[in-house]
């Protein structure tokens, strides 16, 4: 009877161990940093069209720490289940001009992107759906900024 206790003491214990490891892994991977691997055509040349793994820091949004120019991985407006990633190029207050559609016209429209919104546009505006398309984001709809 003894020698039950004494395993099942032990399996108990690792089972603990393997949960806080887990743990852990969550917390890190949905709270602090973690690998995505990002892909499509509206981010070249910054990242290539075939796929690249960025460090997506989950820590700097949440206090507000993101700003034009910063590259921030986005839950997409228009599909909730996908994750976009974009280039910050405007915060909110900002006036941003833009063409809508460049490979059709050369108009340019101005828009005030208001209050808790963001403005995020691919590096490549030829084959990127963005504000340009869908207007200001809400700013609750980023999930963390590419840092490496």
């Amino acid at each position: 009877m003894n020698a039950w206790k004494s395993i099942a003491k032990e399996a108990f214990s690792q089972t603990c161990l393997v949960a806080k490891f887990l743990g852990f892994l969550h917390l890190t991977n949905n709270y602090l940093i973690s690998p995505t691997l990002v892909y499509g055509p509206s981010m070249l040349p910054t990242l290539n069209l075939t796929g690249d793994v960025l460090l997506v820091e989950h820590v700097s949004h949440r206090f507000q720490k993101v700003g034009p120019g910063d590259v921030v991985l986005v839950r997409s407006p228009l599909d909730p289940t996908k994750m976009v990633t974009k280039r910050i190029v405007g915060m909110e207050g900002d006036q941003i001009n833009f063409l809508p559609d460049p490979s059709i016209t050369d108009i340019c429209r101005t828009v005030m992107v208001p209050k808790g919104h963001i403005w995020i546009q691919g590096d490549n505006m030829y084959a990127s759906c963005d504000s340009r398309h869908y207007g200001p984001v809400p700013y609750g709809l980023v999930q963390g900024m590419a840092t490496f």
